[in-house]
């Protein structure tokens, strides 16, 4: 994104009365780019730092890249650490240890930078929850995108995680997360729309911007049988509660 195309993104998603974003971080220089966003248009964006599980395994040095995200973690406008976690769709065995080694110094750096930790969680759900169990959580977990079914919702939800719901609430084939939504207590319940991936239906398959939360939460308060405006509210202070005031 140039700054024009980025002031596009942040005006089409105000006219939806979508006037807060979290930029988040893929790689070292991606992370910086967060930050550098998070400055430049700081009534309407926060950053989150890290390296992508898919990111960790294949960088040329890992060292020197996790010290640039450590560094930049300090940054105010930085208000978590992620994505991190685990991806075993992409990542093949022999490098997973690599990935589950970036995941727990990530889980240490939220802890003590005291901020949020994001968690990308693909085909790794059981080893997510154990590496949390192992190291020690830090005190705001948010499950990216969730993609776990009931049992692993329930379970969270026992551990006070975060569960953010994406696109992926409305596609055909995703009945296990609208009964999961169901079940997550108001104050333990994000939105996100995870672009520009994971459009809504029915737009799936197409661009996404932040925009689309407004058709998320649509179908979150009819899976939740919960009022909208209720709900937008419940959400609003979750997001500040996570992730501090959006203000500059």
């Amino acid at each position: 994104f140039d700054s024009r195309e980025v002031a596009d993104v942040i005006a089409e998603a105000k006219s939806v009365n979508v006037d807060r974003i979290v930029q988040v971080g893929y790689s070292a220089d991606q992370s910086k780019w967060c930050v550098q966003a998070a400055e430049k248009w700081s009534t309407s964006v926060l950053a989150a730092v890290a390296l992508h599980p898919n990111e960790a395994p294949v960088v040329a040095d890992l060292e020197a890249d996790l010290k640039i995200i450590e560094e930049l973690a300090q940054h105010p406008r930085v208000r978590a650490i992620g994505e991190t976690g685990l991806d075993y769709f992409r990542t093949p065995p022999e490098l997973r240890k690599r990935q589950q080694d970036s995941f727990k110094w990530h889980i240490e750096l939220a802890k003590k930078t005291k901020k949020a930790l994001v968690i990308h969680d693909r085909d790794s759900h059981d080893d997510v929850l154990s590496v949390l169990l192992e190291v020690g959580a830090p005190e705001k977990v948010v499950f990216h995108c969730f993609s776990g079914d009931v049992a692993m919702a329930k379970l969270c939800i026992e551990r006070g995680y975060i569960l953010s719901f994406a696109g992926t609430l409305t596609f055909k084939n995703a009945p296990e997360l609208r009964a999961a939504v169901k079940l997550v207590p108001a104050d333990q319940l994000l939105v996100e729309t995870d672009s520009p991936f994971l459009a809504p239906s029915p737009h799936r398959g197409a661009g996404n911007t932040p925009a689309q939360i407004a058709n998320i939460v649509r179908a979150m308060a009819v899976e939740r049988d919960q009022d909208l405006a209720e709900l937008a509210t419940d959400l609003s202070v979750n997001a500040e509660r996570i992730f501090g005031s959006f203000a500059p």
